[in-house]
């Protein structure tokens, strides 16, 4: 299927700033992005590189003033539901590739070595694999309330545990935390989560964030702030929590002024498609 996904972002900025973005997401084996088209107002040099993660990186320098940046493409995905795989064990720790290890340390924003033996006594009981990490994403989903401003950009997976209630990003923290804390190795990820066969949030769109899970040996997506399995998503980075994928970095005083942000199915190139197909 076919998502026509994009953002326009407002900068001002007091002097000239050095910028980082984590905005374009890639291709990769389970999406296409297709005539991706980028304007920046007013005009300048962008470099862009791949970070240690794969995520693709702009950098350049805003101007003194206003500077709008407008992205818009066409993602082509799966047209089915994330997949549930209810079997799939769990992989002892000495079996785990060495690039996988990583995602079973402590990170800034989630710190699973706080929460060793809580995690354990919630979910200890549970078998380990994908009943495991299911049991920690409907534990968030009945515990922790989403409210909209709830947190700030220092707030950890820790903290969310301890007041529960969070946003997005918090949910997805407090899953990988948890995953962490029983040995099994967790990815934040951040993207674009269109309103595909689910009611219309009338809410303006944001960038969304959920986790995945290393289990059957392969990344695994999960989702504690819906907790269903959701069409379209569009993934943009991935990293140990969001300070690996934040959307913009300023190195200076720039201040983002605005931002809109969209996601929705185009079932008019889907059909174009499959005609093809069939020539």
């Amino acid at each position: 299927m076919h998502v026509q996904i994009g953002f326009e972002l407002m900068l001002e900025s007091v002097a000239p700033t050095p910028t980082v973005a984590i905005t374009q997401p890639r291709s990769t084996e389970g999406q296409r992005i297709l005539g991706p088209c980028l304007s920046i107002t007013p005009e300048m040099p962008l470099h862009t590189y791949n970070d240690s993660f794969g995520n693709i990186v702009w950098r350049w320098t805003a101007p003194q003033g206003m500077q709008r940046i407008h992205y818009d493409a066409i993602a082509e995905v799966a047209s089915l539901a994330d997949p549930v795989l209810p079997d799939l064990p769990g992989t002892p720790v000495d079996q785990l590739p060495d690039a996988v290890l990583l995602y079973t340390l402590p990170s800034r924003y989630c710190p699973s070595d706080m929460v060793l033996n809580d995690a354990w006594q919630l979910f200890g009981g549970v078998p380990d694999g994908w009943p495991r990490v299911q049991a920690i994403c409907d534990w968030a989903y009945r515990s922790v309330a989403y409210v909209a401003g709830s947190s700030t950009g220092t707030t950890s997976g820790y903290d969310v545990y301890l007041s529960r209630r969070g946003v997005c990003r918090d949910f997805a923290h407090l899953g990988v935390m948890f995953c962490r804390a029983l040995s099994i190795p967790a990815r934040y990820v951040c993207g674009y989560l269109p309103d595909i066969n689910v009611p219309v949030n009338p809410e303006p769109m944001d960038f969304h964030a959920w986790f995945e899970a290393y289990l059957g040996g392969a990344w695994r997506t999960f989702d504690a702030r819906h907790n269903q399995p959701r069409i379209g998503r569009v993934v943009i980075a991935h990293g140990r929590d969001a300070v690996d994928t934040a959307i913009l970095t300023s190195y200076g005083a720039s201040i983002l002024t605005g931002m809109t942000v969209w996601a929705h199915e185009r079932p008019d190139l889907t059909l174009l498609g499959e005609q093809k197909a069939q020539r």
